[in-house]
């Protein structure tokens, strides 16, 4: 099945294929995760945690049911997510005083408690992060780890004395994006969100978008500055050092499970998945070529050479007695970066033939040394990864000056920064308004709503 064909039953059964999820489970968006799938979104949830752990960030595990009246507090918060939790009416046959929701995200929950733990500017900054299931009635098309009712997801909370500190978190979050990014190979653009679409309570949003190959964004990050405006609703206050008490200023940081729908959208092709080595469960496979009557010495070999790699990477050996070519099909749609095969040949000429997922190019390496070799390949394959993908991006990326010119893609055009003029670019185009970029880009034009001069763009895409 062609990717470029359709898109929609490609994405599928490469997920079918590698078995990294199950759909049939009898709730519609709650889906299993089956274990290669989990095996990839830990090595995700990993590299996430070792960045938050790393700027003094503490995981925390939170209850998944918040009281409605500690939900119901903040209005705009509430309005914005209405019509998309579960609600927990019952206790058993009980019907409960104060009924529960399934937490859509965690401000809700966290931020009563935040009162309690900061008292003085001594405890501040607070800083923590939780990787846990949140919950959204979805109610459009489900799609497995891009559109679900259960989520896998991560999120940061941080609360600070001052307006400034806050917004220097906001800086280190995109630091830790960058980075999280590139381990993933999903090239992006960083966008401030409009005011009608920012976080429900948020004083503003920004949000990390790539494209995938149907030409649409997905959103895989977003990084929100609350200023006070939780703290007011929560309480949430501290003594400064000369005895005043201010509320905290608060930012979050979140991603989720769409990671790897990007990852798996992006870089999959014909034969299925396609992982960068930096998520993937098994780097590299050690695939034996048996020769009848050597069976017994080309295993052992095979074990001696998954000896030599394992402490470089994650590597694998599948000695089953099959047939190479279902091996090589099954290793492939699993997006495993690396085939090693030794075969009769390789041994008598004291090499083995590496093959890379990504490009298919097979080559031969002497066993002298392989273990550093095959490193420097899979780091190779990394920097190649990003740079293909970052390639598409920019290739996929327009500056227009008419609307009739928009296509699929990221659409860069003038705004005059009027909502009337946004929401128009968003009805006459059915994209979405990505926002203005974070990061400031040269423009000098006019508007093309309004036709006012202006040196601000906006970028506009179809989104998932």
């Amino acid at each position: 099945m062609r990717k470029d064909e359709e898109f929609s039953e490609w994405y599928n059964s490469v997920i079918d294929r590698a078995e990294l999820s199950d759909k049939r489970y009898p709730i519609k968006g709650m889906n299993v995760w089956r274990p290669y799938g989990w095996a990839i979104m830990k090595l995700i949830d990993q590299a996430i945690r070792e960045e938050f752990d790393s700027t003094g960030h503490g995981e925390v595990n939170f209850p998944v049911l918040i009281p409605e009246t500690e939900f119901q507090k903040e209005a705009e918060h509430v309005k914005g997510f209405e019509g998309d939790v579960f609600w927990v009416t019952r206790g058993g046959l009980n019907e409960l005083d104060v009924k529960l929701v399934l937490r859509p995200t965690s401000e809700t929950a966290m931020y009563p408690m935040f009162k309690l733990w900061i008292r003085s500017h001594a405890d501040l900054p607070l800083k923590v992060y939780q990787i846990g299931p949140v919950f959204r009635y979805e109610t459009k098309m489900t799609r497995t780890f891009m559109r679900v009712r259960e989520i896998h997801f991560f999120e940061a909370h941080t609360a600070h004395a001052t307006f400034e500190d806050a917004e220097q978190q906001i800086r280190e979050d995109l630091q830790m994006n960058e980075r999280i990014m590139r381990l993933l190979a999903l090239p992006y653009l960083i966008s401030r969100r409009p005011d009608w679409d920012k976080f429900p309570g948020a004083h503003y949003s920004l949000g990390t978008d790539t494209l995938l190959p149907s030409g649409r964004a997905a959103q895989v990050a977003t990084f929100h500055h609350y200023r006070d405006n939780f703290a007011k609703v929560y309480d949430v206050t501290f003594e400064t050092e000369t005895g005043e008490h201010r509320f905290v200023h608060q930012t979050t940081d979140g991603m989720s499970e769409r990671l790897l729908g990007a990852l798996i959208s992006i870089h999959g092709d014909e034969k299925g998945l396609v992982l960068p080595p930096a998520a993937a469960p098994v780097q590299a496979v050690v695939v034996p070529i048996l020769e009848k009557g050597r069976q017994e010495e080309m295993l052992l070999e095979a074990q001696r050479l998954f000896l030599e790699l394992r402490d470089r990477m994650r590597v694998k050996l599948d000695d089953r007695d099959i047939r190479p070519g279902e091996k090589y099909y099954e290793w492939e749609a699993r997006g495993v970066p690396l085939r090693v095969e030794l075969g009769p040949r390789d041994l008598a000429k004291h090499v083995v033939t590496a093959v890379r997922r990504d490009t298919g190019e097979k080559r031969e390496l002497p066993r002298e040394g392989l273990p550093d070799r095959l490193r420097s390949v899979l780091d190779l394959m990394q920097i190649a990864m990003w740079d293909r993908a970052e390639k598409i991006l920019k290739d996929n990326t327009f500056t227009i000056t008419s609307l009739g010119d928009a296509r699929d893609g990221f659409n860069r055009m003038g705004w005059c920064g009027k909502e009337s003029c946004g929401k128009a670019i968003a009805e006459k185009t059915g994209m979405n308004v990505l926002g203005t970029p974070f990061y400031p880009e040269p423009f000098e034009g006019t508007c093309i709503i309004s036709g006012e001069p202006t040196k601000q763009v906006v970028y506009a895409a179809k989104a998932y």
